[in-house]
């Protein structure tokens, strides 16, 4: 598995209605796409949440990298960077992923990006974090719940979704979804 991001940074005074109008519409083509787990598409206007930029960042996880190629590929993504230029793609391994049957209602989403001390105990931090994802899907916390690592810049994700959002810290990106687009079963 591994998990994508790319982000959009836009103009404080951009209309984030322009973005609402194309996850409603675009959403659904990607309902299904192979290998996908799940792409939460996520919004922030500035101010919420404590957002500093209004932003276009949809989150994915691939079951396999050949998902994450094969949409980089196609001319869905080509008419994006068409019309948002071509982001910077970020990619983490994933340590751990867990998703509940009730992910169809979320409706925020959390990210935090941590950077790792030089020869940190991997296995250990693997160990704690996967703990968490497991726990905030068990104790139904959390709808889908997502770690792992990006070993060129030594940074961890975490990334979950949510029914209501939980409270979060300063470093934390909070995020609206606006659309899941699901593998079919």
């Amino acid at each position: 598995m591994i998990a994508m991001q790319y982000s959009f940074t836009l103009p404080a005074d951009y209309d984030m209605s322009i973005i609402d109008r194309r996850i409603r519409d675009k959403g659904p083509l990607l309902d299904g796409f192979p290998n996908l787990g799940f792409k939460a598409y996520l919004s922030a206007r500035k101010e919420e949440f404590g957002s500093r930029d209004n932003l276009y960042a949809p989150f994915y996880l691939w079951r396999k990298p050949e998902g994450a190629s094969d949409f980089l590929c196609s001319p869905t993504f080509q008419t994006l960077a068409g019309a948002f230029g071509w982001p910077q793609v970020r990619t983490w391994i994933i340590w751990q992923a867990e998703v509940s049957a009730d992910i169809a209602a979320a409706r925020f989403a959390t990210r935090d990006i941590l950077h790792m001390q030089p020869y940190a105990p991997l296995a250990d931090i693997r160990r704690a974090d996967s703990a968490q994802t497991e726990t905030e899907i068990a104790t139904g916390e959390a709808l889908a719940s997502v770690c792992g690592f990006e070993p060129t810049t030594w940074t961890r994700v975490r990334f979950s979704l949510w029914r209501e959002l939980p409270e979060i810290g300063a470093e934390t990106q909070a995020y609206r979804v606006g659309h899941l687009s699901l593998a079919r079963p």
